[in-house]
């Protein structure tokens, strides 16, 4: 049997063999797109992590002890004798911390991205476990003791000559979002996990840690609490500073930046109220 077909219908034909072939196209394309963004997804989803492992050293960190009440700290424990304590920690301290405990110093120290869910154990990006001095993050321990009991919290507060704690860089445009990459730790001796300041912070914690970060002015509450001190009962904490590779902001933007850290400590009673 021959079906004959008039030119409408040959031409109608045409039309159609031509739409099938631009539908198998558009597949092709659609299929290759997809392929791309998975490919984009991945790719993004690496990139708060550095491709180059260098980083800013920390550039300088200070420590100051406000002197609203009898509150002070040293790197060494001298038992109950509060007069033997310090009401500031300086890079000269700290440095010989390092030295003694390490023989490496703060300029030593490149915080190469890591990650931690408790901010005590640390990985990096592959898994594999940091441990302090091998310059993925830094660590020293200091003894505060109190006159009388009191929580101990970080505070923004400006206190007579100290200015309050901060995490600041002289770094400009993208390098600048560093100060949003970096945590510090305080783990109280005995505890876990320990407190997690996340200076500057935008959007949620990653990595299943709970952070905090500080009001100006200062607004003390039980999230800003660090530990309690007994009446001339010094307490070992150790402070931990990191560089998040889990942040969005711990990317190749702000690698080699420079990071000044100050920490400043205040004490209040059981209702959150500054003493002094």
């Amino acid at each position: 049997m021959v079906i004959v077909m008039d030119k409408n219908q040959q031409q109608l034909l045409l039309e159609i063999e031509k739409l099938n072939k631009a539908q198998a196209r558009i597949k092709r394309k659609t299929t290759f797109m997809l392929c791309v963004i998975a490919l984009l997804v991945l790719i993004t989803s690496t990139l708060a992590w550095f491709t180059l492992n260098s980083f800013a050293s920390v550039e300088n960190i200070q420590m100051d002890i406000t002197t609203g009440v009898d509150l002070r700290v040293d790197m060494e424990n001298h038992g109950p004798d509060i007069e033997l304590y310090k009401k500031t920690i300086t890079n000269e301290m700290i440095n010989g911390y390092l030295a003694s405990h390490g023989n490496y110093t703060l300029a030593d120290q490149m915080l190469d991205p890591v990650t931690t869910s408790n901010g005590i154990t640390f990985q990096s990006e592959k898994g594999a476990v940091r441990e302090a001095g091998e310059g993925s993050f830094l660590e020293f321990d200091c003894y505060f003791i109190a006159s009388t009991d009191m929580w101990v919290h970080l505070s923004s507060d400006d206190a007579n000559d100290f200015e309050g704690t901060s995490v600041t860089t002289t770094e400009t445009g993208l390098k600048a979002e560093v100060i949003q990459a970096v945590r510090v730790g305080f783990e109280e001796e005995g505890a876990t996990p320990a407190a997690i300041y996340e200076p500057n912070k935008v959007g949620s914690a990653v990595n299943g840690q709970t952070t905090f970060d500080l009001s100006v002015p200062m607004n003390y509450s039980n999230s800003t609490r660090l530990f309690h001190l007994n009446e001339l009962e010094p307490k070992k904490v150790t402070i931990r500073v990191w560089a998040e590779g889990n942040d969005p902001q711990c990317d190749d933007d702000v690698q080699r930046s420079n990071l000044t850290v100050r920490l400043l400590f205040s004490g209040t009673d059981e209702d959150n109220t500054p003493f002094g």
